[in-house]
């Protein structure tokens, strides 16, 4: 049986970005969005990551926690 891991170490390993702890906490402070923004429109992901995550929500696919949590870390509170 195949099991994985679909955290946020994992989830930025398949987006191709640097997946340690310190790296991740760094992409989150550096790169939020407004609230109510799709995080799959976000102007810094490339084509193929806006497409993966975009079709992790919208396919209810596996990733779709880690994607919630991402898009729930990233986003700015309001002012």
């Amino acid at each position: 049986m195949y099991t994985s891991a679909h955290d946020l170490s994992s989830l930025f390993a398949q987006l191709g970005l640097p997946d340690d702890p310190a790296s991740v906490t760094r992409f989150i402070a550096r790169h939020q969005i407004a609230p109510h923004q799709p995080i799959a429109k976000a102007d810094f992901w490339n084509t193929s990551q806006a497409r993966f995550l975009h079709d992790a929500l919208v396919e209810d696919a596996e990733w779709i926690e880690a994607v919630d949590l991402l898009a729930t870390l990233m986003t700015k509170a309001p002012a």
